[in-house]
């Protein structure tokens, strides 16, 4: 990535400023200001996050507001109430104050004489998020949305469940906002009132992962913040985007095919990243496309930022399956709306462990199965957050506890691009199960890479809101849709549909082991094909640009490593997940600090009680005589009719314990 240091505009960066919200609490702002906006006002860009813009995100904030900031734009990062420096608690995502005070800020920053009164909301995930959950409010300041790796549907399509199954990443992430609150606001911000807001978020921040499990469906909860609900009420031009590796890639399909408002949609190979930090590659130059963007709707400049397909995507061509790549081959293509005319499916029968064209004559025949529990042990994440080694791995390995249906070789290339679509005829001997889903692109030597996956809980088989139990026996035809994916299959190799009854520890196990039965002759597959456009040679990017990265030494290098532990003597399996992010000093703001996590996902054997999540989070902040360690401890296990919740905080000045709190909670399974 180009560092760009010469701008346009010459910029002034404030370290902190305080943004007073109607109930009189105060949140803590960063903000890169062109000098020259002291006089001739300029559009805001903001960045509304809980991760703390005093270190957390510094690294990211340095070269993405900077480089706004020198092209004309009063760009600023704000901490949310209860996290970082900013006044207050923070008990739970979007909540209604999260979204008041955001109304609050918008307000704000258009009072400022610096600010022309026309402002825009970029953010990634959680900033992705209330960004689009803001503009459903219709604040009259706010004129236009970049929303990256977000979610129009919190309960379907977010990190706590998927299919109506609970994620093993609803634990991980429940883990790291577990971690996140137990931090300090920084003295040199909040002066010596820091000890007592610190005490009082950990004290009053709760333990998240207890509120979600008590929502175990599509309840009024999870409406809150789910702008599916009602499109129409964002109004304002969004730039949504996102990548195959990450969580959130349905999501851009929704918003071009839903929102009125000028919207265009974007998705690359990339994890959970912004655009230009683009891993795995290629990377684009995508704070340009940004500026395109804001100089349309925030400045009224007639540019060509609407020109061109609606819909471009990085069609990936065939590699062998691993855990981590630096680059995916492929080429951009588009298209001008979605769904589109140029996307046809091609369906096909289940037959007796091959996928046959639908005009064939297939066999009705039951075909059983009953997953072992380590299928899903080579799954990877549900969504990637660093490129690698968290992707899935061959596959082969897990189609040993799965039923699989093959086409024959290809006799020429097909490409894909949208959700496949596998509609089963299923009958299961429990009341409660789930199935898994993957397409895999199988090469000639019998290597496996997992193209996408969907999964569904078969008691949601209809309803997210209103599940209903399985009558053992009896057939159900279902719907399992899959991640939309671009991809191309090469001639000569196969597309493989697999169904497994279990895929631990990316979903959750059902409450005991189900032996389905998938009907072949009533059952599909579907695939979106697409036609290859001669006008899409004529898209293109410029190469990723960034403002100056952060100045940091670094003490501890990061350390990223997953490890599949199978002990045959006592037949327990583990996933352990080490994310150490490492130990630095920032030198501008001379603090030192460490994070680091642990994960473990256990089984034994086939018990579906033993099955358990445990996470560890370490955090360290230290200058001077100010040194800040937290340690947070989480464990999910469960028995046939219950999710049983053990946490631990345990807060540290210096080598004196100050805070400690155990939670114990017993949960009752819905359905789940």
């Amino acid at each position: 990535m180009k560092t760009v240091t010469d701008f346009p505009h010459k910029i002034e960066n404030i370290e902190n400023l305080w943004i007073t919200m109607s109930d009189g609490a105060r949140l803590a702002a960063r903000l890169w200001l062109p000098v020259a906006a002291r006089d001739i006002p300029v559009p805001a860009v903001l960045e509304y996050l809980p991760y703390r813009k005093r270190d957390g995100t510094r690294e990211r904030d340095n070269t993405l507001h900077s480089y706004f900031a020198g092209h004309g734009y009063a760009s600023i990062r704000v901490d949310m109430r209860g996290s970082g420096d900013s006044d207050g608690i923070l008990t739970d995502e979007y909540l209604e104050q999260e979204l008041q005070d955001g109304l609050d800020v918008l307000k704000w920053l258009a009072r400022q004489q610096w600010c022309s009164g026309e402002v825009g909301m970029i953010g990634i995930s959680w900033g992705g998020f209330n960004g689009l959950q803001i503009a459903a409010l219709e604040p009259s300041e706010l004129k236009a949305v970049v929303s990256v790796c977000s979610t129009d549907d919190r309960y379907a399509d977010d990190v706590h469940y998927m299919g109506g199954c609970l994620l093993g990443d609803n634990l991980s992430w429940a883990s790291t906002m577990f971690a996140y609150n137990s931090c300090p606001p920084d003295p040199e911000i909040v002066g010596d009132k820091w000890r007592q807001m610190w005490l009082d978020r950990l004290e009053h921040s709760g333990l998240w992962l207890e509120t979600w499990l008590r929502h175990q469906h599509r309840d009024d909860y999870w409406k809150h913040g789910s702008i599916c609900e009602d499109f129409s009420a964002v109004k304002v031009p969004v730039l949504a985007a996102s990548g195959w590796a990450d969580g959130y890639t349905n999501t851009v399909f929704r918003l071009l095919e839903n929102l009125k408002g000028p919207t265009k949609a974007l998705a690359g190979p990339w994890s959970h990243k912004y655009p230009h930090e683009g891993r795995p590659g290629p990377g684009i130059g995508f704070l340009q496309e940004c500026l395109k963007w804001w100089d349309k709707w925030l400045k009224g400049i007639d540019n060509n930022v609407m020109d061109g397909p609606k819909l471009i995507v990085w069609m990936q061509d065939s590699v062998p399956p691993f855990t981590k790549y630096t680059y995916r081959p492929g080429r951009w293509v588009g298209e001008d709306k979605w769904p589109s005319d140029n996307v046809r499916y091609k369906k096909f029968k289940l037959g007796d462990y091959f996928l046959k064209d639908e005009s064939e004559d297939v066999e009705v025949r039951a075909m059983p199965i009953q997953s072992p529990l380590t299928v899903g042990l080579f799954a990877g994440k549900w969504c990637s957050y660093h490129s690698g080694p968290d992707l899935p791995h061959d596959q082969r390995q897990e189609d040993g506890g799965a039923i699989v249906f093959e086409t024959e070789p290809l006799e020429q290339q097909i490409e894909i691009l949208g959700a496949a679509v596998a509609e089963i005829v299923v009958s299961s001997d429990k009341p409660v199960a789930m199935i898994a889903a993957r397409l895999s692109d199988v090469a000639p030597d019998g290597k496996a890479t997992r193209v996408t996956y969907g999964i569904l809980n078969l008691t949601h088989r209809d309803s997210h809101e209103h599940p209903q139990k399985l009558t053992p026996g009896k057939k159900y035809k279902v719907q399992v849709q899959l991640n939309d994916i671009a991809q191309v299959f090469p001639k000569g190799h196969k597309l493989r549909l697999s169904l497994s009854s279990s895929y631990w520890p990316l979903a959750w196990p059902s409450p005991e082991p189900a032996m389905l039965e998938i009907y072949t002759g009533d059952s599909s597959f579907a695939v979106p094909v697409r036609q290859p456009k001669k006008s899409d040679e004529l898209i293109h990017f410029e190469d990723p640009e960034a403002g100056p990265p952060l100045e940091k030494q670094v003490i501890e290098g990061p350390e990223h490593v997953w490890h599949v532990v199978r002990n045959l003597a006592t037949d327990e399996s583990t996933l352990e997940v080490i994310k150490d992010l490492g130990f630095y000093r920032i030198k501008e703001i001379d603090t030192s600090l460490a994070s680091a996590a642990y994960e473990w996902y256990r089984n034994q054997d086939d018990d579906f009680h033993s099955v358990e999540g445990k996470t560890l989070w370490k955090k360290r902040y230290f200058r001077g005589d100010w040194d800040v360690k937290t340690t947070t401890l989480t464990r999910l296990s469960c028995d046939k009719d219950y999710f049983y919740v053990h946490a631990e905080l345990d807060a540290y000045l210096g080598k004196n314990r100050v805070f400690s709190k155990d939670w114990n909670e017993k949960i009752a399974r819905n359905l789940v």
